[in-house]
C-alpha cells in the first residue's frame, strides 16, 4: 500500500496540519510520499522532507500553481496518483475544495473527516454533527480520504527524505485568482492551538468581544466563536467552531456565553478539557464540560483575567 499526502501550505511555511495527515497515512500504507504544489515552495518541501515516515517528497514547483487553486493543483494530482492505493488530505478548507474534485473526475467515492484507521480500507467517521461514529469499509482501488486532524497526534522530525521535482502540464484557462485577503489574527492558529477561548450569543456585542480577545491573550490561546456569535457580527467568519466551521480539540477549551448547541459541539467536544461560563444552568455546554461555573459572564471573566495577571 502507498500514499500519498497533499501538503498544505502558507507563505512558505508547511501547515501542521499535513504532520497529522502523515500520521494518519502511516495506518495505511508502508510508503507515504508527500505533494508540494505551488510556487517557489523549495523551503515547504524541505519541511515536509523532515516529517518522520515520510519516503519522499514530490514537489511540482510552477508559476502556474502560485494561486494553489483546486482547479490547478487537481490537474497535478491526477497526473501522479495512479501509481498510489490512498490520496490523504486534511479536512481543510482547501482539501475539501481539492478532493471532492479529483474523486468526481476519478469516478470513485470519497470518505470525509476520518477520525480512526482500523485497516488500510476500513475507517471511523463521525456523521449527525458527531452524535454518532460510522465504521466504513472503502475498497476502491483509489481511496480518496479527507483526515480530520485534531483526531491524530503529529509525527515528529527524522532525516530528511529524498524530493524530486516533477514537471506537470497545468492547462486551468477555466478559473483565476481575482484577489486574496489574508486575515489578521493574533495568537496561535485556531485549528492547531493548545488552548482556545470561544465566545458565544452571551457576549452581546462585537465591542464585548474584545473580553474574549483579552483572556485569550493572557492564556496564549486562540480566539473561537460560536455561529451564533458569527451570524450575529461580534466575530469573524475564520473564527467560527462547529460543524459549519473549523474542528478543533485543544489540550483546554474555555466556552464563553455558549449554550452548546448540537453544531458546535461537534467542533470541539474532543478537547481534553473544557471549561463552560454560562449564567444558564440548563445550557447543554454543562453536560460536556469538565468544569462549569454557572456566572454572569461580564462578572466572571473580569475576575479570572485579574487572578491570572
Amino acid at each position: 500500500m502507498s500514499v500519498l499526502v497533499v501538503a498544505e501550505h502558507l507563505g512558505g511555511v508547511l501547515q501542521s496540519g499535513t504532520a497529522r495527515v502523515v500520521a494518519a497515512a502511516l495506518q495505511m500504507g508502508d510508503g507515504v510520499d508527500v505533494l508540494v504544489a505551488g510556487h517557489n515552495v523549495s523551503e515547504v518541501a524541505e519541511q515536509a522532507a523532515s516529517l518522520a515516515g515520510v519516503r519522499a517528497v514530490v514537489v511540482v514547483d510552477q508559476p502556474n500553481l502560485a494561486s494553489q487553486l483546486a482547479e490547478s493543483v487537481c490537474e497535478v494530482v491526477l497526473t501522479l496518483v495512479d501509481s498510489y492505493s490512498h490520496l490523504l488530505a486534511a479536512a481543510s478548507t482547501f482539501g475539501k475544495n481539492l478532493l471532492p474534485r479529483v474523486a468526481g473526475i476519478k469516478r470513485l467515492p470519497q470518505l470525509s473527516d476520518v477520525i480512526e484507521v482500523i485497516s488500510a480500507d476500513t475507517f471511523k467517521r463521525p456523521i449527525y454533527a458527531g452524535g454518532a461514529i460510522a465504521t466504513v469499509q472503502n475498497t476502491a482501488p483509489l481511496k480518496i480520504i479527507t483526515v480530520r486532524t485534531s483526531a491524530f497526534g503529529a509525527v515528529g522530525q527524522a532525516a530528511a527524505a529524498a524530493y524530486s521535482g516533477v514537471s506537470v502540464d497545468v492547462n486551468n484557462s477555466l478559473t483565476s485568482l481575482v484577489s486574496e485577503t489574508q486575515a489578521d489574527a493574533a495568537g496561535p492558529e485556531l485549528g492547531s492551538a493548545r488552548v482556545v477561548v470561544s465566545g458565544g450569543r452571551g457576549m452581546g456585542s462585537k465591542e464585548n468581544f474584545a473580553l474574549i480577545e483579552s483572556l485569550a491573550g493572557r492564556l496564549n490561546a486562540a480566539v473561537g466563536a460560536s455561529r451564533a456569535a458569527v451570524d450575529a457580527g461580534y466575530a469573524a467568519n475564520d473564527l467560527q467552531v462547529g460543524q459549519t466551521g473549523k474542528i478543533v480539540a485543544p489540550e483546554l477549551y474555555v466556552a464563553v456565553g455558549i449554550s452548546g448547541a448540537i453544531q458546535h459541539l461537534a467542533g470541539m467536544k474532543e478537547s481534553r478539557v473544557i471549561v463552560a461560563i454560562n449564567q444558564d444552568e440548563d445550557a447543554p455546554i454543562f453536560k460536556i464540560a469538565d468544569y462549569g461555573l454557572k456566572m454572569d459572564l461580564f462578572e466572571a471573566l473580569p475576575q479570572l483575567e485579574s487572578a491570572l495577571s
